[in-house]
């Protein structure tokens, strides 16, 4: 109940990603690890208490300004007792064996709007003697939050960032239940690295090549070398790359061919990082006949007097629109020579490339505003041009 309070109580949640170490106990608020300035000018830490108010799973608006304080009279910078905001001392148990020594009372004139403002309040009177003696010290130690045994949350640890930036509801749209990422080469690693952040349930990936020394070169990250030395295949390295971030992680090592292209069946969405041939057609073929929605990258690039030029791509297919992607999209082997096959050195393109097709999926399912819609994207790398077009 606690770890679900907190997500769902927008002020908990903000002290939570503020860095405060809190808890919930015994239908209290608990602020711990909180510095203060004890007897003879010590700094030590106490615990700020607060009785909860609550409307069904959610907090409401404090109902008083009165807090409790767990640890020693605290006192200012000289060391003479906080006597404006100690209403009364002594031990008590206030509920559930939590033992508190002191009560404080400072109230504004129109009270606290919620948690987030009466516990900073209480916790800034205090921390303030306590960095005026020892600058280091602070009370958001910043600790790990680990999601609960009964959390859905596909990550290792909780999304502070998107709480943070009050972008939560936004961010829900974005929690299908499974993709795939079919290629993880250049373009395909970074846009594991981008989809590894987003509430996907999860992610499926699909290779049948291994981690080799020139793939490092184009790839998210720093391989060392011992893992180069043990030559894994890349959906084992990168799902165990970002298996620390990110626990819904699937790895495939084989290609999409017409032998398992029906893998794809199934799937929320698909992101197609893969050369043109018949493993391509295979997969569009499955993806169209399940009427799955996918987005197709690539670039091509040529040698112009030793400086590269060329293309990016990203085309998006859904069963609205198919014969426009069609269109777009190569699937046989071009006959004309790509630089992008032995230039290692483009990591910078196979990055933009995938964030251009990740912000797509994000605006097709509402995170980002779409006023275009278009189905086609490239960007020229000579003339620095993003183009839409099949608006």
């Amino acid at each position: 109940m606690s770890s679900e309070l907190i997500s769902r109580s927008q002020d908990l949640a903000r002290l939570r990603d503020e860095g405060y170490d809190i808890a919930v106990t015994a239908g209290h608020l608990l602020v711990q690890h909180v510095p203060y300035v004890a007897a003879g000018g010590r700094v030590a830490y106490g615990t700020v208490v607060s009785r909860l108010e609550l409307a069904g799973d959610v907090t409401s608006r404090p109902a008083d300004h009165v807090v409790f304080f767990a640890g020693e009279t605290p006192c200012d910078r000289h060391g003479v007792p906080l006597s404006k905001v100690i209403n009364s001392s002594g031990r008590q148990d206030v509920g559930g064996g939590l033992i508190v020594e002191h009560v404080f009372s400072s109230k504004p004139p129109s009270g606290y709007a919620d948690y987030y403002e009466k516990m900073t309040a209480y916790v800034r009177i205090l921390a303030h003697e306590a960095i005026a003696i020892d600058p280091k010290v602070t009370p958001t130690p910043n600790l790990v939050i680990i999601p609960s045994a009964d959390s859905e949350s596909p990550f290792q640890y909780v999304d502070t960032a998107s709480s943070r930036a009050g972008i939560g509801a936004a961010n829900s749209r974005l929690a299908l239940r499974r993709i795939a990422i079919v290629g993880l080469g250049g373009t395909g690693s970074y846009i594991l690295d981008l989809m590894a952040k987003t509430p996907v349930r999860q992610i499926d990936l699909f290779d049948g090549d291994k981690l080799l020394q020139h793939n490092a070169f184009r790839a998210p990250g720093a391989v060392s070398v011992e893992q180069l030395g043990r030559s894994p295949y890349k959906v084992d390295y990168y799902a165990a790359l970002y298996g620390k971030m990110h626990r819904g992680l699937v790895a495939h090592p084989y290609f999409i061919d017409d032998s398992n292209a029906t893998e794809l069946v199934g799937v929320d969405f698909a992101f197609l990082a893969m050369d043109a041939g018949p493993g391509k057609a295979a997969a569009i073929d499955a993806l169209e006949k399940s009427e799955g929605s996918f987005i197709d990258v690539g670039m091509g690039l040529y040698d112009v007097d030793s400086a590269i030029a060329g293309q990016l791509r990203v085309v998006t297919s859904t069963p609205a629109d198919r014969a426009r992607a069609r269109r777009r999209i190569p699937i046989q082997s071009a006959e004309t020579a790509n630089e992008y096959g032995r230039n290692i050195q483009i990591a910078d393109l196979n990055a933009l490339n995938a964030a251009l097709a990740v912000i797509k999926w994000k605006k097709l399912f509402g995170f980002y505003l779409d006023l275009e819609r278009e189905q086609f994207t490239a960007y020229q790398t000579n003339g620095n041009c993003l183009i839409n077009e099949d608006v």
